[in-house]
């Protein structure tokens, strides 16, 4: 079983997801310039928006190469010295997911992913067998934590209790026994439009220079910054036997993974250079849909020809247009495509006017847009 989000989110002028140049990222697509923001940018959008957290009520993972703070934190909390914690997390940490910096032990040479049930594990081991700790942090090549490593690596072995690892998986070249399979995929979000790039040249008043001043009259300082302002397809798939299979077969969690998933995806915005454009701009159309039949549909193609503004109206209505158009062709075409469950969000009721084949999917309110997704979902 899967499911599929379909998304047109039409922004501001903004500056959501740079380059390494400062620019927003861009691609080409059926031989148009478009705006893009990447699937990573995406990804750690959803999993930071606060509703994610809530709905799904789980602790969510960390990315860090300072694995052993937490760990270091918890022993010291278990009353041992923070001299002997510092060099057991290190430890631990060193011989469990990656080695340390040669700069700073404390820090591992590479970002990992991890969860709280982890940091709880490990403590909970490492005070059991406290002795062949503090001989694994003496010793320069500390093998003496093999079973405390061996034990936790079992117990998560190919599950975790962080629904967004559980989602967007976890790999360690070093240690591929931690590796877990993404069970969602996430698209590159790209414009449904062709796009120029603009500038904004802003200056910054200098409130206590005067002219009489060396630097004479004028501004104290100047620059410029780029900006587009793009709709936006967005594409994502679930898998739900392998979302179950990450959560230990928990499927009431993975019940509330794909409901935090849904509602973050709509709200989520990256924060690039917000501070400056403050593009806070809704979700425009979100169309779920439930399958059993394997395939996956990315409907990127309905914009391989860029849309445009026509009829007095602008790009959101086109883009929903032309995504509408795509979807009854490809689905009549394909008449073997099996579906649980189609669900049609939409921002407002202009956006809704421009739904034609998925009219009759249409629901008014947020909730009962997940709902019609929910209650198609395996209880048990």
């Amino acid at each position: 079983m899967f499911i599929e989000l379909h998304m047109i989110q039409n922004f501001s002028p903004a500056n959501l997801n740079r380059d390494d140049t400062g620019n927003p990222k861009d691609c080409t697509f059926g031989g148009y310039r478009r705006a893009r923001v990447s699937s990573q940018a995406l990804k750690r959008a959803i999993r930071h928006e606060d509703i994610f957290s809530k709905i799904t009520e789980a602790q969510k993972g960390e990315r860090s190469k300072w694995m052993s703070r937490p760990i270091k934190d918890k022993l010291m909390e278990a009353g041992k010295t923070e001299e002997d914690a510092i060099a057991v997390a290190v430890a631990f940490v060193s011989d469990y997911v990656a080695k340390s910096d040669k700069k700073n032990p404390e820090r591992s040479n590479v970002l990992v992913y991890f969860t709280q049930e982890e940091v709880n594990g490990a403590v909970h081991a490492l005070l059991e067998n406290w002795d062949d700790a503090i001989k694994a942090a003496s010793a320069k090549t500390p093998k003496s934590l093999k079973n405390v490593v061996s034990a936790l690596e079992k117990a998560t072995k190919l599950r975790t209790s962080a629904p967004d690892i559980a989602l967007f998986g976890r790999m360690l070249a070093e240690h591929p026994s931690l590796n877990i399979d993404a069970a969602c995929q996430v698209a590159h979000a790209i414009s449904t439009h062709s796009i120029k790039m603009e500038m904004d040249f802003y200056t910054a008043v200098d409130e206590l220079q005067e002219a009489s001043d060396d630097e004479g009259a004028g501004a104290g300082m100047m620059g410029f910054t780029n900006f587009n302002s793009a709709c936006f397809y967005r594409y994502a798939r679930i898998d739900w036997d392998l979302l179950v299979k990450n959560l230990g077969n928990d499927k009431a969690l993975a019940r509330r993974t794909v409901e935090g998933f849904m509602r973050a995806a709509l709200d989520a915005i990256p924060t690039g250079k917000q501070n400056a454009f403050a593009a806070q701009n809704p979700t425009n159309l979100a169309i779920a849909l439930v399958r059993e039949d394997g395939q996956s549909w990315n409907l990127a193609n309905a914009f391989e020809e860029p849309v445009h503004p026509k009829g007095g109206a602008g790009l959101i209505r086109s883009s929903i247009e032309a995504l509408d158009t795509y979807w009854g062709d490809i689905k009549e075409r394909r008449d073997d495509a099996e579906f649980k469950a189609i669900s049609v969000y939409t921002d407002s009721a202009k956006s809704e006017e421009a739904l034609n084949t998925l009219a009759e999917y249409s629901n008014p309110k947020l909730s009962a847009w997940i709902e019609a997704i929910n209650e198609v979902l395996p209880k048990e």
